[in-house]
């Protein structure tokens, strides 16, 4: 019964960093978002550079990681960000979003 216990917290444990891994590194995101999207949408995605460049910062992760694969598969049509979202890998992709997603934002309402 011990071993079964153990068995079942180690099976656990793994699944959770598969999933912990699966969201994207935020500092990496960092990095990438300072090269590719900091001139248009701000460093931490909050202050974009004109009105019609939306605030990323605090978005849901799930959203940014779809709308940037809508953006590179052609799904979703904008120029400038097909041209962009093209070189990213799916780790890019992940870690963008990981980013952003980490980001306050005017978006949510603060107590």
């Amino acid at each position: 019964m011990n071993r079964l216990a153990i068995t079942l917290a180690a099976a656990a444990a793994l699944g959770l960093a598969s999933a912990a891994s699966a969201k994207g590194n935020a500092e990496s995101g960092k990095a990438k978002a300072a090269q590719l999207c900091a001139a248009c949408h701000g460093a931490d995605g909050a202050k974009p550079s004109a009105p019609d460049q939306p605030i990323l910062a605090g978005q849901y992760y799930d959203y940014l990681v779809q709308v940037l694969g809508d953006y590179k598969s052609g799904n979703r049509s904008n120029a400038i960000m097909k041209g962009f979202a093209a070189a990213l890998s799916k780790k890019d992709i992940e870690d963008l979003a990981a980013w952003f997603a980490s980001q306050k934002s005017a978006l949510h309402f603060q107590r």
